[in-house]
């Protein structure tokens, strides 16, 4: 084969695995676009200023909202990220510093096999321990929940984004006199905060829609409440019921819930992007 004929069957190689390429992105691209317009389509006319500060009307009764559950959705993942965040974090760090032990690699392995556990069975986990002795359901065993859901994620992004920072800043810290901690704690950690954020925000998207494990621990109200001790509502939960009612209303309401829920975790999203953004023109700039 001559030149010529190298060089244009390179050329068409190299146009049809590009239009491959456009092709995937396109589809794997399409069903987000379907569900946000089929979303906005059946929920959009639900949402309302009185959706999000009335209470649930009582059952077979038309209007109402659900400023109960969104406030207690607030509570809940609240309180699932004040317990994971600083365990994820630290645990992160000891998997960077001490990667070579049996211990950071055994740890390592239990929040990878976490990470795939379904959120149904850590939600029967939590029931038995944290509902089951007490006797009652509560926001406190939904955050426990969410919370153990989100360690592992928070633990190994906290981990690769430590190895990520460059040896040099670690090292030079060192030879100012600083101790293994005050480098870890007041130079290395800091270099990846915007990553480890990104990381954080990611794994509040991914506990924010999930309604198996608080069916088991936060159970539902359809009462205003903040008691953490008590049964708490919240949007998912409440979505699940209303969709498996036989009201038309309460249909309606659940679209509109779940286009709160998908508004909420395509939020987190963006703000994950907008800070993975910031950390590569941080590193851009060293």
């Amino acid at each position: 084969m001559s030149a010529l004929g190298v060089t244009r069957r390179r050329r068409v190689v190299d146009r049809v695995m590009v239009g491959t390429t456009y092709v995937a992105a396109a589809v794997a691209t399409l069903p987000l676009i379907m569900i946000l317009v089929y979303l906005a389509k059946q929920g959009a006319s639900a949402v309302s200023w009185d959706f999000f500060t009335n209470m649930p009307k009582p059952v077979g009764e038309a209007g109402g909202g659900m400023a109960n559950a969104i406030v207690g959705t607030l509570i809940i993942v609240g309180l699932g990220a004040l317990f994971a965040i600083p365990t994820g974090i630290m645990s992160g760090v000891y998997l960077s510093e001490y990667a070579g032990t049996r211990l950071s690699s055994a740890a390592r392995f239990a929040a990878d096999t976490l990470n795939g556990v379904p959120s149904i069975v850590i939600g029967m986990f939590i029931y038995t321990i944290a509902v089951l002795p007490v006797k009652q359901f509560s926001a406190l065993a939904g955050g426990l929940a969410l919370g153990v859901m989100m360690i592992p994620i928070i633990a190994r992004t906290t981990e690769e984004l430590l190895l990520l920072v460059p040896g040099s800043m670690r090292e030079g810290a060192l030879a100012l006199g600083a101790s293994r901690a005050q480098a870890t704690f007041s130079v290395v950690l800091p270099a990846a905060l915007p990553g480890i954020l990104t990381g954080v925000v990611l794994a509040l998207a991914r506990i924010a829609g999930e309604t198996a494990p608080l069916l088991f621990t936060s159970f539902n109200n359809r009462f205003f409440n903040t008691t953490l001790t008590q049964p708490t509502a919240s949007l998912t939960v409440t979505v699940f019921t209303y969709a498996i009612s036989p009201y038309e209303d309460w249909h309606r309401q659940a679209w509109a819930g779940a286009l709160v829920l998908v508004a909420l975790v395509l939020t987190c999203s963006l703000l994950a992007r907008l800070a993975t953004r910031r950390l590569e023109r941080m590193h851009a700039r060293s």
